[in-house]
């Protein structure tokens, strides 16, 4: 061995060790297989506490370059035939184009997620799903939505989209453009571009401290209502029970529909989220919508729907009809399906938040599977 620890550098002991063991095991200093140096002479060499040393090897295991075996030590894991090779200024160069830190996010489980995907899942990555999104994923998703947010609803309700902005068009062809659609005032300006975009009329409804105003409301000739009920953006204005009865009665009275943007519902500080408004009316005028941008990474252009049943029908026939876009296949393909499912997988007790307030509070959203192939991920789910 050969390592050295500079005491005096700014990178901290552990991450200069990690560095420095990661580099001979890419290297072929220590092939697939390879028993490591024990911890406690890798310490006595370098001069730094066991301690340092564990921190080390369990990155390196969380990056899937080694195994711990029990009673037996560290033993490599990584094959070089499995990577693509990266040199060491490319990375550097690549890693200083970002818009977090390292602190904020667990790169490590990252790598060993991508890797694990390419090595278990082989080609049938490349598969292309069905035009509503894999079975299976929207599945778990319903599962997900019954235990976390009383939302009881099919599998063939929800429908997966690259996005929020492709739901948004998909939503526009299934109620028509001929409708008014309101939006709440203020909100994120982007919604009313893409409807616009679609040849939808929009009205903006100002907002009060508990949602939408009720003489807004009252004067709005828009038969679609789109809402984000729990901290809407960017007001932070959160509708009351009441306001969200309000809703309710609102479409059932213009024999219109509320489209439910719950993008933030899982960052709730509270031991129990807001209810849905599809919760409260499941059957016909709620169309409910989130995003896994938010609670894995922006990157992530993963989002989906839940239909009511006359809707899921409608867009049922579509999809079989082979309708679809263009747009749609990255969130539907096995690949991402396959990596979102391997990431939550190996990332259950990693926060995906910085807020030490939000961290504990997500266990479901890390647990739910984004799956292509469910038999794995139940017997993960259930463990």
């Amino acid at each position: 061995m050969h390592y050295h620890i500079d005491k005096t550098a700014a990178q901290s002991a552990y991450l200069q060790l990690y560095h420095q063991l990661r580099r001979d095991i890419v290297s072929g200093v220590y092939p697939l297989g390879t028993k490591m140096p024990s911890k406690r002479l890798i310490a006595t060499e370098t001069g730094v506490s066991v301690i340092t040393v564990e921190h080390a090897l369990a990155i390196l295991c969380d990056e899937g370059y080694l195994e711990s075996r029990e009673r037996s030590g560290f033993f490599v894991s990584f094959a070089a035939a499995d990577c693509f090779p990266v040199s060491e200024t490319e990375t550097e160069r690549r890693m200083t184009v970002s818009h977090g830190t390292e602190d904020e996010f667990p790169f490590p489980s990252l790598a060993k997620t991508m890797r694990r995907v390419l090595s278990e899942y082989g080609e049938s990555i490349l598969v292309k799903s069905p035009n509503n999104g894999c079975a299976e994923l929207r599945g778990t998703i319903a599962a997900y939505l019954s235990r976390s947010r009383g939302i009881s609803v099919q599998p063939g309700q929800i429908v997966i989209g690259s996005g929020a902005e492709y739901l948004y068009g998909l939503i526009v062809q299934l109620l028509g453009r001929e409708r008014v659609f309101a939006l709440e005032d203020p909100s994120y300006d982007k919604i009313r571009r893409v409807y616009q975009a679609h040849g939808v009329t929009c009205e903006m409804l100002r907002l009060g401290s508990d949602g939408i105003r009720s003489d807004e409301l009252t004067r709005a000739s828009a038969t679609v209502l789109h809402v984000t009920p729990f901290h809407s953006f960017p007001s932070q204005v959160t509708a009351s029970a009441g306001k969200r009865r309000e809703y309710l009665r609102w479409a059932e009275e213009r024999g219109g529909y509320i489209v439910e943007d719950d993008f933030d519902s899982e960052f709730s500080v509270s031991s129990k989220s807001e209810d849905t408004l599809f919760a409260l009316e499941p059957e016909r005028s709620v169309i409910y919508m989130n995003t896994f941008s938010k609670t894995i990474a922006p990157s992530m252009r993963v989002g989906y729907m839940v239909l009511p049943p006359a809707l899921s029908e409608a867009v049922h026939s579509s999809c079989s009809a082979g309708s679809s876009s263009r747009k749609t296949s990255f969130a539907r393909s096995a690949s991402n399906c396959s990596f979102c499912d391997e990431w939550l997988s190996t990332s259950v007790n990693s926060p995906i938040s910085s807020d030490a307030a939000a961290a504990p509070l997500r266990n479901d959203v890390i647990r739910l599977r984004l799956i292509v192939f469910p038999p794995r991920n139940r017997e993960r789910l259930s463990g």
